[in-house]
């Protein structure tokens, strides 16, 4: 045998191994659940997984000169009430927050703290207001220039502080006082931990 015809049939017994890899599975043997959830259920099948935060969010979009914006409300001690508002400007320029932050000063006074970096990249100002129902509001105001774990532009952050935390506190009393729930879900074996 020459090396030529060696040399032949690794590579083609070597492609032949890639493929055989990268063959897809067979329709019937597709893996759909993992955890003892499937893919393709309802979530609702699933009694025993509890709400993913104390809080639900919607979005909305181009809405009133802004791009987007995430509207949080309560699931527990303040079912379906806003607590928390996040829009971000369409105006995504430091000319543009240098304006908001001159009508917001007016309006609102001088910022009650401080909150962006030192290098000048995201600007942070707070207010701290009372409602007439004696909650406690905040307000916050920022720019971010370049920093790639924040939003890029303008944001405007308003919420109830107490109310979110309060909402944090019942939440995690309705969904962790079962103990055999608990154990339940954290008793384990491979059918859980392998696709099937």
């Amino acid at each position: 045998m020459t090396k030529k015809n060696v040399y032949t049939i690794c590579l083609l017994w070597t492609l032949g191994l890639c493929i055989g890899f990268t063959l897809p599975v067979l329709a019937g043997q597709a893996p759909k659940e993992i955890a003892g959830i499937a893919l393709g259920s309802r979530v609702d099948s699933y009694p025993h997984i509890t709400e993913s935060n104390f809080m639900k969010e919607v979005l909305v979009k181009n809405w009133h000169g802004f791009r987007k914006g995430t509207i949080s409300y309560g699931v527990c001690e303040y079912k379906g009430e806003i607590l928390k508002i996040n829009m971000k400007y369409e105006d995504k320029s430091e000319g543009f927050y240098k304006t908001l932050l001159k009508k917001y000063r007016h309006k609102f006074g001088p910022a009650d703290s401080w909150n962006g970096d030192s290098f000048g990249i995201v600007h942070i100002w707070k207010w701290r207001f009372t409602d007439e129902q004696e909650n406690r509001v905040s307000l916050s105001l920022q720019f971010n220039k370049k920093n790639v774990n924040e939003t890029v532009g303008n944001v405007v952050k308003l919420s109830y502080p107490d109310k979110m935390n309060n909402e944090r506190i019942c939440f995690n009393q309705m969904f962790g006082n079962d103990e055999q729930l608990q154990k339940d879900q954290q008793t384990t074996d491979w059918s859980f931990l392998i696709p099937r």
